[in-house]
């Protein structure tokens, strides 16, 4: 158990090392911070409800905490919300807090471009549809590129999964341009790069021609009229489109407006834009809305390699999501498109192959590892009930300061001072194994703090600090205890050192075990009824009562046992705590313990 315990030990500094992660991460008290203030906006001016703020609260508490030791702390401020995060220029903290997050599915109704092109350019017919990359269907496809295009550009694409299970994929490019084309113009598709079905070279269904091949020259929709040069509205379908939404979606310009964080009300028709503006959208009522996702994760596709997240529906939301593509697979173009709209603006208009059951779709684009966990978190932790505006951003100074943090470590050392002294005078020899059981503690504590600062958000605050330090009489407990049992047994008289090692080592560890049980769970406990500081303690005494089981079993036995076989330990030598005067209820001359050889 010695070698296993030393190889855990130089397992963890050899992660520090490939990390280049030698000191913890503090948190807000001794670091300082980013502090965000949110103020919340809602459609008609009034004040906002209690609860509704409180449930805005536990949503933000849980995406900028969600490991719940990253040491960030959200609370109200009359109507409004403080958000302080340990670390100075945390801005994906910052984007992430404020946004809305939730993803509606909504059909396409009409598509332009997103800007009017300059006096004297206007076109003079209907959009056309630029060449669109073909994407194969057949496991280990490639992806062909538009001629001229400088960079790749993700799939957009709903179809059917391929995999084991029958539910279905739409596949969308998030964070990129819906719009395959560079050009301002839109095309048929935006974002909808139409995919061969599985087998297949090109899809086609009833209704409507085949995808038009990447090499094949651009067509107009064969719906579209010719349009005097300065109608706007050229080649529109403006059937079953709300006129007030007509109105808007004749006279908005992306290049202005892009309606990033707009409320897009999930009852009514929404005009929307691209991200990055080339195109904009008269969208349908809300098929699906967040609150229908289950759960978001995000994941690596093992066919083609990329990064993408992964949705789940819960409710009426598989039955809602089928029938929107169901309506979209019947629909001629644009309206064959289903939009993803993430906080007011179209994220992806993939083209719908066929009907999606399952309940389940995969957002796909040029993610990247960062940008996809974003996503899933910003869906996973729920859309926030109200609309928020950054009404300030500070860089905030540490509350306590290198004082303090000197002041903590200086406590905690002078407890362990304490108790190496106490253990030494009382113990004697045997008070050697509570201090190097405490040193092996000591090592394992700090290098399980540096590598959750690391690789899981943790930071160390006060309440931390306060934690290790009450664990230190915790892990003396448990020398004490083990001890105390040996001494017991070779009191009685009727046994050698290493019989009363093993003897009182059965009887302790269940002590100990439950001792630390009950600790545990208090800390457990405490950890989820607590938010911030409290729960920071609660924190750090749950781990530092693992790391005292963990060096108990692992080193503080082994280690007594190795001592049981020098003569100073089995011969009862007086300085080694287990001498005959020590061992003895009543007088030396008349009751002696039994040495070893």
């Amino acid at each position: 158990m010695l070698l296993v315990l030393l190889a855990i030990i130089l397992a963890m500094g050899g992660a520090m090392l490939l990390n280049k992660a030698y000191t913890p991460e503090y948190g807000l008290d001794l670091a300082g911070g980013t502090t965000v203030t949110l103020q919340p906006v809602t459609p008609n001016g009034s004040a906002p409800s209690q609860e509704s703020l409180d449930l805005a609260v536990n949503i933000i508490r849980e995406r900028v905490n969600g490991s719940g030791i990253s040491d960030a702390e959200v609370a109200k401020s009359g109507d409004n919300i403080v958000i302080s995060v340990p670390g100075a220029g945390q801005e994906e903290v910052v984007k992430l807090v404020g946004t809305t997050a939730e993803l509606r599915f909504r059909q396409v109704l009409a598509i332009g471009a997103g800007s009017p092109p300059p006096p004297g350019q206007l076109s003079t017919q209907a959009p056309t549809p630029t060449p669109s990359p073909t994407a194969s269907g057949r496991k280990g496809g490639k992806e062909s590129r538009p001629a001229g295009s400088e960079t790749p550009r993700p799939d957009a694409t709903a179809a059917p999964d391929t995999g084991a299970t029958p539910a279905g994929r739409a596949l969308s490019s998030a964070l990129t341009n819906p719009s395959p084309g560079a050009s301002s113009a839109p095309s048929a598709e935006p974002g909808g790069d139409k995919p061969a079905r599985q087998g297949d070279d090109k899809s086609a269904k009833p209704g409507s021609s085949a995808a038009p091949d990447a090499s094949a020259p651009p067509s107009a929709p064969p719906s579209a009229p010719p349009a005097a040069p300065d109608d706007p509205m050229a080649g529109v379908d403006t059937t079953g489109i709300d006129p007030a939404a007509l109105k808007q979606f004749e006279t908005l310009d992306c290049a202005k407006n892009a309606g990033v964080g707009a409320q897009d009300a999930p009852d009514k028709q929404y005009v929307g834009c691209s991200q990055d503006g080339s195109t904009k959208f008269v969208l349908d009522k809300a098929a699906v809305t967040g609150t229908s996702i289950d759960s978001a994760s995000s994941g690596v596709d093992q066919t083609t390699g990329e990064w993408l997240v992964q949705l789940a529906f819960k409710g009426q939301g598989p039955d809602q999501w089928s029938k929107v593509t169901t309506t979209a697979f019947n629909s001629q173009a644009p309206r064959n498109q289903v939009a993803m709209v993430l906080d007011g603006v179209v994220i992806s208009a993939p083209v719908i192959q066929e009907p999606i059951t399952g309940g389940r779709a995969q957002i796909s684009g040029s993610f990247t590892q960062v940008t996809a966990d974003e996503l899933a978190n910003q869906l996973k932790y729920g859309a926030l009930p109200l609309k928020f505006e950054k009404s300030s951003i500070e860089e905030v100074s540490s509350t306590l300061g290198a004082d303090q943090l000197r002041g903590g470590l200086i406590a905690g050392a002078i407890g362990l001072l304490l108790v190496v002294v106490y253990s030494m005078l009382y113990y004697r020899g045997l008070g050697v194994v509570s201090v190097l059981s405490l040193v092996v503690a000591t090592i394992v504590t700090y290098q399980s703090v540096v590598l959750l600062g690391a690789f899981a958000g943790f930071r160390l605050s006060l309440p931390h600090i306060i934690g290790l330090i009450v664990s230190i009489g915790i892990t003396a407990d448990s020398f004490i205890v083990y001890f105390e049992r040996i001494r017991d047994e070779m009191k009685e008289g009727r046994r050698s050192l290493r019989t009363a090692i093993e003897v009182a080592w059965v009887r302790a560890r269940r002590t100990i075990l439950i001792a630390d049980a009950v600790m545990f769970i208090a800390a457990v406990v405490l950890y989820f009824l607590a938010v911030g500081g409290v729960a920071g303690f609660a924190f750090a005494m749950g781990l530092t009562t693992l790391i005292d089981i963990a060096v108990v079993f692992m080193f503080t036995k082994p280690f007594v046992a190795m001592l049981a076989r020098l003569k100073f330990f089995a011969k009862g030598h007086k300085l080694s705590g287990l001498d005959a005067e020590r061992m003895s209820e009543a007088p030396v001359a008349s009751k002696t313990v039994p040495q070893e050889a």
